[in-house]
């Protein structure tokens, strides 16, 4: 390009060249939606579709297998009689649940689980802040009780139950021990009627209270420092501090745990199987050891099958009512 020149005064002046445009006039017209539309985007869009399947696929497909796929079946079992040998299940429709509400035992077996429910996960919830509370006060030796406490939270459920067997034997275990000391004779636990229950409800707490212990003092230690110091510039003692403080900020990990344990209460099952089996005299017998009871001793899988939808019924209606009325009360 040639620089042109003026006339400024006495002399000619240079003007500087003037840069070309290359630009597209068409590119101004290409919005945000057009250029997604280009072949290169396109491709790339497609790439990344196709890059989330391969990775979620056999993940849904594991899901549908394992997951989805038996809830149908057993939908399907739950009005039908069949007794693992007969070649094809024969259909009885309703017959299975009606038979169940309509025999004493069943409705027992409802209550009795209630109660199992109720106790176990009150008592740990309770037991396992107040343990939350003592751990965060960093007493020398902390960190060792803390793994003292978890521990039974990792081990099988099979290890536990046969420990507590030793620890129940009213002969040998440290439970005649104990009650020697007061002067009385150590009960039966597993092969009586009245005491078979506690001694499980006592096994699940001991075994779960780590676990919830451990979940307090993480959500203890998220707390900030300066809201607990601003709490005691204002006046306010330890008991006032953690009820308006401390647990009402914990409201979050109480849900959590309110609805996992909850739901681990109801489907207990290892320890019930090797400490009492269901007895003495079905004293011991929950939901969960009734599905397998009825399934795999009486061979009644339609029965059994009823049962176990009516298990998750109870567990969906449950997590439902924790979610809808529980969760208002949580601040996060």
């Amino acid at each position: 390009m040639s620089s042109e020149t003026t006339e400024v005064g006495s002399g000619p002046v240079a003007r500087p060249p003037v840069p070309l445009d290359t630009t597209d006039p068409s590119d101004e017209l290409i919005g945000p939606l057009d250029a997604r539309r280009r072949p290169g985007a396109v491709r790339r869009r497609r790439r990344g579709y196709l890059l989330f399947i391969a990775f979620a696929l056999p993940n849904l497909a594991l899901i549908a297998v394992f997951a989805y796929w038996p809830i149908i079946e057993n939908v399907y079992l739950s009005f039908t009689d069949w007794d693992f040998i007969s070649p094809e299940a024969g259909f009885v429709g309703l017959l299975n649940y009606t038979g169940l509400f309509s025999s004493w035992a069943f409705p027992t077996v409802l209550l009795r689980t209630l109660v199992w429910v109720l106790a176990v996960v009150v008592v740990t919830m309770v037991l396992g802040l107040a343990l939350a509370l003592l751990f965060s006060l960093r007493i020398k030796g902390t960190t060792a009780v803390q793994s003292l406490a978890f521990s039974p939270h990792v081990l099988s459920g099979a290890a536990i139950a046969t420990i507590w067997l030793f620890i129940f034997d009213p002969n040998h275990g440290l439970s005649r021990m104990l009650f020697n000391v007061v002067g009385a004779d150590s009960p039966d636990w597993t092969t009586d009627a009245s005491w078979a229950l506690p001694a499980l409800i006592i096994v699940s707490i001991w075994k779960g209270l780590g676990f919830v212990a451990i979940v307090y003092l993480v959500g203890i230690q998220q707390i900030p420092a300066e809201v607990l110091e601003a709490a005691r510039i204002d006046g306010a003692g330890r008991i006032a501090s953690f009820l308006q403080v401390i647990f009402p900020l914990l409201s979050p990990t109480t849900f959590f745990l309110i609805v996992t344990q909850t739901i681990s209460a109801f489907q207990a099952f290892d320890v019930i199987a090797m400490m009492t089996g269901g007895g003495p005299a079905g004293a011991t017998t929950t939901l969960s050891w009734f599905i397998y009871d009825e399934a795999f001793n009486r061979t009644n899988v339609g029965v059994s099958s009823a049962a176990s939808m009516i298990l998750f019924v109870v567990l969906m209606v449950i997590t439902a009512v924790q979610f809808r009325f529980v969760e208002r009360r949580v601040h996060y």
